[in-house]
């Protein structure tokens, strides 16, 4: 399958990647035990084979496009945030529960990685894990980590995340420790899980997701820089 112009081509990349998370999310309301980001994946791959259309040209003609919106939707994460409810919050609590994932969620995947002996540049784009995909390629730029590296580990990091939130979470009833673990551990796919349990899970996802990412995005550069590595 083939476009006569860019237009074209970025057009039907973007339709293509549309009725993907539609169908997605129809199917997530009514199968709750369904992944939406794994289900989109999934429809995205098998409209490529039906329409015959290379992936590298799909992938080349959507980058650019969902590129640029991504660091439209991260800053747009502010909206749940600014609906929560912060009064009587545990705002201590929650700071020590987000300070130690960022920690853990750094200096463990390096440490494993460093464990398996994997190249150098591999060990310091672990350290990018446990953000989304813009704060986590900033990072990796800071600390001089192959962009291209991290933004995979990101996004396998949170597809596996996001995949197995369900499973885990069975016996446990509280949508804010559900929607903190998800934002926390799986980001951006996490915090897309979440809003399908509830919006309460998904304010508090989207909230994980906004604190650890700033607040790695402050230490992981001056940790590795203090290092020298």
């Amino acid at each position: 399958m083939t476009f006569d112009s860019v237009f074209m081509a970025t057009l039907a990349a973007v339709l293509l990647t549309l009725a993907a998370h539609v169908i997605a999310r129809v199917l997530a309301r009514k199968l709750s035990w369904l992944p939406m980001v794994i289900t989109a994946l999934v429809l995205v791959l098998v409209f490529l084979f039906l329409l015959q259309w290379d992936y590298d040209n799909y992938y080349s003609a959507a980058k650019p496009v969902f590129d640029h919106l991504l660091g439209y939707v991260t800053v747009l994460l502010a909206v749940p945030l600014a609906a929560m409810n912060f009064k009587g919050l545990p705002v201590k609590k929650l700071s020590l529960i987000v300070a130690i994932a960022s920690v853990i969620g750094a200096l463990l995947p390096m440490f494993l990685a460093y464990l398996f002996s994997l190249s150098h540049d591999t060990i310091l784009a672990f350290a990018t894990r446990s953000v989304t995909t813009p704060i986590g390629l900033s990072v990796a730029d800071l600390i001089k980590a192959p962009l291209a590296m991290a933004n995979l580990i990101i996004i396998v990091s949170g597809l596996i995340g996001g995949t197995l939130a369900r499973f885990l979470f069975r016996g446990i009833d509280d949508d804010r420790a559900k929607g903190l673990a998800l934002g926390l551990a799986a980001h951006a796919f996490g915090t897309v899980e979440a809003w399908q349990i509830s919006h309460t899970a998904g304010r508090y996802a989207a909230f994980g997701l906004a604190v650890n990412g700033l607040v790695t995005a402050v230490w992981v550069p001056v940790f590795i820089g203090a290092l020298g590595i």
